[in-house]
């Protein structure tokens, strides 16, 4: 059937693919999602041969959900396609707001969909973002759409997409409302980041070879964002999309690291020492400070993707903001806050501050040791966890130094895994149980780490709780055990090797029987079956792999083991 009629074959997969989705079947079991999955993928391996017809078929199925009206699809090349298709994404990715059900599942899905698309049709999402740029410089109403502008964010960007976007922003941000300049401007940060990102070749390669249209177009916006910021309020606004635009401009970085600059670029020279002194607190004005952490955290984390040996000035600038970043974010005694609401926002700032600063200097570690002291808050711990997770999985860079520099504290993660350990316990005999949204399983993450995976991991962990995370308490112990501390077996005797990962796997098999905290129970026991894995098992005691694997107790441990084979 096949080979005769391709086009009855291509919709018979997509017409199955469009009965089996939840919103038609309403629950859907193992088999059923086994069974949509393989669709799935027969679906994309055929879009290889037969493109047209897929995404005629699949625009069709979102127009239906959408509930609206189904037109027949017309013999249209493949950018008017995808341009008939962009409402439909978009509608998943605007419409479902907080509320809904699936709201954040559709929108990342949608966003995924978007990303790939403007691969290889590119110029189809740009055309509906320019004109929408367009329409709205003409626009006399206050209250205006600024959906199309927001796909900046989603889409995939290189060099010469993001120089695309710039200019085309430097064109038309003068005319725009004032909610259509915010729009822009935090699009064109995240677009930034999709490049630096999805590019880091590229990124590094702007600072041996700079781009002159790069940096003309990456200045001119400053000015116009630099007239734009009249208030502290907008000033707060813009410093972290301004200290971006003058990242992109490798030779202006190195002027202003200077004494004196000229006229032309003295601007620039006042928005750095205005970033410094709020920074410092000495901006008048909390609003100012907090949006000074931002900008300068975001300055360190490009700096990363940077070689050192390039000698650019960036290291200047990152040198005269760090010490003063560190101790406004990392001060135990006053807690970096932005009000209610920010905490997960303030944690994943920390987290990124912890990293670029660990990637900058791995050895200038008066932060990491703020974040182990037992006396600090637990977010700090929480905060010192998920950095190291990053830094084990995340090396994508050659210059970025390995984990190996926080081995010499492995005896305090230790202890900091059973003295969390001890407080989960406690806090399950004197507090009602603990509620937690789950995100990635724990095997996802933990087999990244244990099994050193050279790769970036989504570590969504801000559904967690920070006083007595499961996730925290398991990636601590983890990470000060031997699977992960293989590197320096040599330095340890038979005995501390042995002694470190009983205690890891004697913690874990602690909390599996609690099924008064099912959450907390699962993360236990898929961490216990990550660590009983062939491959992670020779790592428990290089030196005597198997006699340790039999002296830890294995036998009381059976139990727990079963377990999580028979409920993963």
């Amino acid at each position: 059937m096949a080979a005769h009629k391709p086009v009855e074959w291509v919709q018979a997969v997509i017409n199955r693919f469009d009965e089996q989705l939840p919103v038609k079947t309403g629950h859907q079991n193992n088999h059923t999602k086994v069974s949509t999955e393989h669709n799935k993928e027969c679906l994309i391996n055929i879009s290889k041969y037969k493109f047209s017809h897929v995404i005629s078929g699949l625009t069709n199925i979102l127009k239906n959900v959408n509930n609206m009206q189904s037109k027949d699809c017309l013999r249209l090349d493949e950018t008017m396609l995808v341009k008939q298709l962009l409402p439909e994404i978009c509608h998943f990715i605007h419409t479902y707001r907080e509320g809904h059900q699936h709201a954040a599942e559709l929108r990342a899905s949608a966003s995924g969909v978007l990303f790939s698309l403007s691969c290889n049709n590119f110029n189809a999402v740009f055309s509906r973002i320019s004109t929408r740029l367009q329409e709205l410089t003409v626009c006399s109403e206050d209250t205006v759409d600024v959906h199309d502008i927001e796909l900046m964010q989603y889409i995939n960007v290189d060099c010469s997409k993001l120089k695309r976007l710039l200019q085309e922003t430097v064109l038309k941000f003068k005319a725009l409302k004032k909610p259509a300049q915010h729009a822009v401007i935090n699009s064109l940060e995240k677009a930034f980041w999709n490049w630096v990102e999805n590019y880091p070749d590229e990124f590094t390669m702007l600072y041996q070879r700079p781009q002159t249209d790069m940096a003309d177009a990456a200045e001119r916006l400053f000015d116009l964002v630099d007239s734009f910021a009249e208030s502290a309020k907008r000033k707060a606004a813009v410093w972290p999309l301004q200290i971006i635009l003058l990242i992109l401009c490798p030779e202006i970085t190195h002027i202003i690291s200077r004494e004196v600059v000229e006229e032309s670029k003295a601007n620039k020279k006042l928005f750095l020492e205005s970033l410094r002194k709020a920074l410092a607190g000495q901006g008048g004005s909390k609003q100012l400070t907090e949006s000074a952490a931002i900008a300068c955290v975001k300055l360190c984390k490009a700096s990363t993707y940077i070689n050192r040996e390039d000698h650019s000035g960036i290291f200047l600038l990152v040198q005269s903001i760090v010490v003063d970043l560190k101790d406004l974010l990392f001060n135990p005694t006053k807690p970096f806050s932005r009000g209610a609401g920010s905490q997960n926002a303030d944690v994943d700032l920390m987290i990124d501050c912890f990293v670029s600063c660990f990637r900058i200097n791995p050895h200038n570690n008066q932060h990491f040791k703020v974040c182990l002291a037992s006396a600090s808050p637990s977010t700090f711990h929480f905060v010192l966890v998920n950095s190291l997770h990053r830094i084990i999985t995340n090396s994508d860079l050659d210059w970025w130094p390995k984990i190996d520099a926080v081995y010499c504290y492995s005896g305090e993660l230790r202890l900091m895994f059973s003295d969390t350990l001890s407080r989960v316990m406690q806090g399950l005999h004197t507090h009602a149980p603990l509620r937690m949204t789950p995100s990635l399983s724990f095997k996802e993450k933990m087999t990244t780490s244990l099994k050193f995976k050279e790769k970036t991991t989504d570590l969504d962990t801000r559904s967690y709780k920070f006083n007595h995370p499961p996730f925290h308490l398991c990636v601590c112990g983890s990470i000060s055990s031997p699977p992960l501390r293989s590197p320096i077996h040599a330095c340890l005797t038979l005995c501390e090797t042995q002694s470190s990962t009983a205690e890891l796997i004697a913690g874990l098999v602690q909390l599996v029987p609690l099924v008064n905290t099912a959450q907390l129970s699962q993360e236990a026991m898929e961490a216990l079956l990550v660590l009983h894995l062939p491959e992670t098992i020779e790592l428990w005691n290089p030196q005597a792999p198997i006699e340790t694997f039999w002296d830890i107790r294995y036998k009381d441990m059976c139990f727990a083991v079963i377990q999580v084979k028979y409920t993963c």
